[in-house]
Protein backbone atom coordinates (compact mmCIF):
# COMPACT_ATOMS: atom_id res chain seq x y z
CA UNK A 1 0.00 0.00 0.00
CA UNK A 2 1.21 3.45 -0.93
CA UNK A 3 0.48 6.68 0.79
CA UNK A 4 -1.81 8.57 -1.64
CA UNK A 5 0.02 12.00 -0.66
CA UNK A 6 3.92 12.03 1.18
CA UNK A 7 3.28 12.08 4.72
CA UNK A 8 4.42 15.45 7.20
CA UNK A 9 6.98 14.70 9.56
CA UNK A 10 5.88 15.83 13.51
CA UNK A 11 6.24 14.89 17.13
CA UNK A 12 3.11 13.45 19.40
CA UNK A 13 2.00 15.92 21.92
CA UNK A 14 -0.43 13.69 23.18
CA UNK A 15 -3.50 11.81 22.03
CA UNK A 16 -7.05 12.45 23.54
CA UNK A 17 -10.51 12.17 23.27
CA UNK A 18 -9.53 8.54 21.55
CA UNK A 19 -9.89 9.76 17.86
CA UNK A 20 -8.08 12.71 18.06
CA UNK A 21 -4.07 13.16 18.33
CA UNK A 22 -1.90 17.14 18.40
CA UNK A 23 0.96 16.54 16.71
CA UNK A 24 4.05 19.61 16.34
CA UNK A 25 5.36 19.76 12.95
CA UNK A 26 8.97 20.36 12.00
CA UNK A 27 8.01 24.45 11.67
CA UNK A 28 6.86 24.48 15.58
CA UNK A 29 3.35 24.59 14.55
CA UNK A 30 0.55 22.60 16.20
CA UNK A 31 -1.79 20.65 14.20
CA UNK A 32 -5.06 18.08 15.39
CA UNK A 33 -4.70 14.66 13.33
CA UNK A 34 -7.77 12.55 13.47
CA UNK A 35 -6.53 8.99 15.65
CA UNK A 36 -8.18 6.31 13.59
CA UNK A 37 -7.46 3.86 16.06
CA UNK A 38 -9.99 2.91 18.63
CA UNK A 39 -7.98 0.95 20.97
CA UNK A 40 -5.76 2.36 24.28
CA UNK A 41 -2.73 2.47 22.17
CA UNK A 42 -0.78 0.96 24.88
CA UNK A 43 3.12 1.15 24.31
CA UNK A 44 2.62 3.42 20.67
CA UNK A 45 1.19 6.59 22.38
CA UNK A 46 4.77 7.97 24.21
CA UNK A 47 4.29 11.54 23.88
CA UNK A 48 7.72 13.31 22.37
CA UNK A 49 7.94 10.22 19.82
CA UNK A 50 8.24 11.38 16.31
CA UNK A 51 4.92 10.61 13.88
CA UNK A 52 3.93 11.06 10.71
CA UNK A 53 0.69 12.57 9.40
CA UNK A 54 -1.08 12.32 6.22
CA UNK A 55 -2.86 14.91 4.74
CA UNK A 56 -6.56 14.69 4.46
CA UNK A 57 -8.03 14.88 0.56
CA UNK A 58 -10.90 16.03 1.26
CA UNK A 59 -11.06 19.85 1.65
CA UNK A 60 -14.32 19.77 3.74
CA UNK A 61 -13.16 17.34 6.57
CA UNK A 62 -12.67 19.52 9.60
CA UNK A 63 -9.90 17.21 10.61
CA UNK A 64 -7.15 18.21 7.74
CA UNK A 65 -4.64 15.22 8.89
CA UNK A 66 -5.08 11.72 10.38
CA UNK A 67 -2.07 10.33 11.96
CA UNK A 68 -0.38 7.15 10.42
CA UNK A 69 2.99 5.93 11.55
CA UNK A 70 4.64 6.31 14.98
CA UNK A 71 8.23 5.84 15.80
CA UNK A 72 9.04 3.41 18.93
CA UNK A 73 12.34 2.94 19.56
CA UNK A 74 13.69 1.73 16.37
CA UNK A 75 10.52 0.21 14.99
CA UNK A 76 8.36 1.97 12.81
CA UNK A 77 4.75 1.53 13.78
CA UNK A 78 1.68 1.85 11.85
CA UNK A 79 -1.87 2.59 14.06
CA UNK A 80 -4.26 3.57 11.64
CA UNK A 81 -6.76 0.43 11.83
CA UNK A 82 -8.78 1.68 8.57
CA UNK A 83 -5.71 0.00 6.24
CA UNK A 84 -4.76 -3.51 7.32
CA UNK A 85 -8.20 -4.96 5.64
CA UNK A 86 -6.52 -3.64 2.85
CA UNK A 87 -3.15 -4.40 3.44
CA UNK A 88 -4.38 -7.96 3.58
CA UNK A 89 -5.99 -8.41 0.64
CA UNK A 90 -3.59 -6.76 -1.47
CA UNK A 91 -0.96 -9.27 0.29
CA UNK A 92 -3.69 -12.70 -0.52
CA UNK A 93 -4.21 -11.69 -4.25
CA UNK A 94 -0.04 -10.88 -4.71
CA UNK A 95 0.27 -14.61 -2.79
CA UNK A 96 2.82 -13.21 -0.04
CA UNK A 97 0.00 -15.13 2.75
CA UNK A 98 0.59 -18.26 1.22
CA UNK A 99 -1.79 -19.79 3.50
CA UNK A 100 -4.28 -18.40 1.81
CA UNK A 101 -3.45 -18.69 -1.98
CA UNK A 102 -5.79 -20.29 -4.60
CA UNK A 103 -9.11 -18.86 -4.58
CA UNK A 104 -10.65 -17.81 -7.41
CA UNK A 105 -11.79 -14.52 -6.04
CA UNK A 106 -12.01 -12.12 -2.59
CA UNK A 107 -14.77 -10.00 -1.57
CA UNK A 108 -14.98 -7.68 1.42
CA UNK A 109 -17.10 -6.35 3.58
CA UNK A 110 -19.61 -9.34 3.34
CA UNK A 111 -22.72 -10.04 5.34
CA UNK A 112 -22.25 -13.14 7.84
CA UNK A 113 -23.36 -14.22 10.96
CA UNK A 114 -25.38 -12.21 13.53
CA UNK A 115 -25.42 -8.86 11.97
CA UNK A 116 -21.72 -9.16 11.35
CA UNK A 117 -19.32 -8.81 7.88
CA UNK A 118 -16.59 -10.60 7.51
CA UNK A 119 -13.52 -8.39 6.78
CA UNK A 120 -12.50 -10.58 3.73
CA UNK A 121 -14.27 -13.62 1.69
CA UNK A 122 -12.16 -16.22 -0.32
CA UNK A 123 -13.97 -17.93 -2.52
CA UNK A 124 -13.78 -20.71 -4.91
CA UNK A 125 -15.84 -23.57 -6.99
CA UNK A 126 -13.46 -26.57 -6.05
CA UNK A 127 -12.96 -25.08 -2.05
CA UNK A 128 -15.30 -24.52 0.99
CA UNK A 129 -16.05 -20.86 1.83
CA UNK A 130 -13.24 -19.28 3.30
CA UNK A 131 -13.73 -16.12 6.49
CA UNK A 132 -10.78 -14.13 7.18
CA UNK A 133 -11.42 -11.80 9.91
CA UNK A 134 -8.58 -9.31 10.20
CA UNK A 135 -7.13 -7.47 13.62
CA UNK A 136 -4.40 -4.77 13.74
CA UNK A 137 -1.93 -5.53 16.47
CA UNK A 138 0.35 -2.59 17.33
CA UNK A 139 1.27 -3.14 21.13
CA UNK A 140 4.74 -4.80 22.53
CA UNK A 141 4.91 -3.89 25.97
CA UNK A 142 8.35 -5.60 25.87
CA UNK A 143 10.98 -3.94 23.92
CA UNK A 144 13.28 -6.48 24.43
CA UNK A 145 15.11 -9.19 22.08
CA UNK A 146 12.66 -11.81 21.25
CA UNK A 147 9.52 -10.02 23.55
CA UNK A 148 6.37 -10.78 21.11
CA UNK A 149 3.68 -8.18 19.86
CA UNK A 150 0.42 -8.63 21.83
CA UNK A 151 -3.07 -8.46 21.40
CA UNK A 152 -5.80 -7.04 22.39
CA UNK A 153 -4.42 -3.63 24.20
CA UNK A 154 -8.01 -3.09 25.87
CA UNK A 155 -11.28 -5.17 26.04
CA UNK A 156 -12.66 -6.38 23.11
CA UNK A 157 -15.98 -7.39 23.35
CA UNK A 158 -16.51 -7.51 19.55
CA UNK A 159 -13.38 -9.17 18.65
CA UNK A 160 -14.39 -12.14 21.23
CA UNK A 161 -18.17 -12.32 19.11
CA UNK A 162 -16.30 -12.28 16.01
CA UNK A 163 -14.23 -15.23 17.04
CA UNK A 164 -17.81 -17.17 17.81
CA UNK A 165 -19.49 -16.18 14.58
CA UNK A 166 -15.94 -17.94 12.95
CA UNK A 167 -16.60 -21.05 14.90
CA UNK A 168 -19.83 -21.37 13.73
CA UNK A 169 -19.01 -20.72 10.26
CA UNK A 170 -16.64 -24.15 10.87
CA UNK A 171 -19.18 -25.72 11.97
CA UNK A 172 -21.33 -25.08 8.90
CA UNK A 173 -18.47 -26.41 6.68
CA UNK A 174 -16.81 -23.28 5.73
CA UNK A 175 -13.11 -22.38 6.81
CA UNK A 176 -12.38 -19.49 8.89
CA UNK A 177 -9.68 -17.92 9.54
CA UNK A 178 -8.43 -15.41 12.23
CA UNK A 179 -5.64 -12.80 10.94
CA UNK A 180 -3.53 -10.79 13.04
CA UNK A 181 -1.20 -7.69 11.34
CA UNK A 182 1.31 -6.53 13.18
CA UNK A 183 1.83 -2.85 11.72
CA UNK A 184 5.53 -3.15 13.43
CA UNK A 185 8.44 -3.95 11.98
CA UNK A 186 10.03 -4.81 15.32
CA UNK A 187 8.50 -8.25 16.58
CA UNK A 188 9.68 -11.75 16.48
CA UNK A 189 6.71 -13.38 17.72
CA UNK A 190 2.64 -12.75 18.29
CA UNK A 191 1.32 -13.69 21.25
CA UNK A 192 -2.26 -12.51 23.25
CA UNK A 193 -2.69 -10.51 25.94
CA UNK A 194 -4.89 -12.48 28.53
CA UNK A 195 -3.91 -10.08 31.10
CA UNK A 196 -5.89 -7.77 29.45
CA UNK A 197 -8.75 -8.86 28.46
CA UNK A 198 -9.30 -12.99 29.35
CA UNK A 199 -12.35 -13.54 28.06
CA UNK A 200 -11.16 -13.07 24.50
CA UNK A 201 -8.25 -15.17 24.97
CA UNK A 202 -10.62 -17.86 26.14
CA UNK A 203 -12.96 -17.21 23.34
CA UNK A 204 -9.94 -17.93 21.30
CA UNK A 205 -9.08 -21.26 22.83
CA UNK A 206 -12.69 -22.17 21.92
CA UNK A 207 -12.06 -20.95 18.13
CA UNK A 208 -9.35 -23.15 18.23
CA UNK A 209 -10.70 -26.11 19.15
CA UNK A 210 -13.48 -25.39 16.56
CA UNK A 211 -11.16 -25.56 13.66
CA UNK A 212 -11.08 -21.66 13.46
CA UNK A 213 -7.10 -20.99 11.64
CA UNK A 214 -4.87 -18.42 13.08
CA UNK A 215 -2.40 -16.66 10.99
CA UNK A 216 0.10 -13.31 12.18
CA UNK A 217 2.21 -11.72 9.98
CA UNK A 218 4.01 -8.43 10.62
CA UNK A 219 4.44 -5.45 7.87
CA UNK A 220 7.56 -3.77 6.34
CA UNK A 221 6.74 0.28 7.12
CA UNK A 222 7.88 3.80 5.69
CA UNK A 223 6.67 7.41 5.03
CA UNK A 224 5.85 5.85 1.84
CA UNK A 225 4.29 2.68 1.94
CA UNK A 226 2.84 -0.24 3.78
CA UNK A 227 3.14 -3.93 2.74
CA UNK A 228 2.28 -7.13 4.81
CA UNK A 229 5.90 -8.49 5.09
CA UNK A 230 6.56 -12.39 6.79
CA UNK A 231 4.51 -14.91 9.27
CA UNK A 232 5.51 -14.77 12.79
CA UNK A 233 5.09 -17.95 15.33
CA UNK A 234 2.41 -17.55 17.50
CA UNK A 235 2.38 -18.01 20.90
CA UNK A 236 -0.39 -18.16 23.10
CA UNK A 237 1.35 -19.96 26.54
Amino acid sequence: MEFQNPLIKGTLVRRYKRFMADVKLEDGSVVIAHCANSGSMLSVNEPGADVWISPATNPDRKLKFTWELIRIGDAMVGINTSHPNKLVAEAIEDGTIKELNGYASLRREVKYGKNSRIDILLEDDAKPLCYVEVKNVTMRRDLSSGAPADFPDSVTSRGTKHLGELSDMVTDGHRAVMMYLVQRDDADSFTIAEDIDPEYAGALRKALKAGVEVLCYDCALSPKTITVNRPLPVDFK
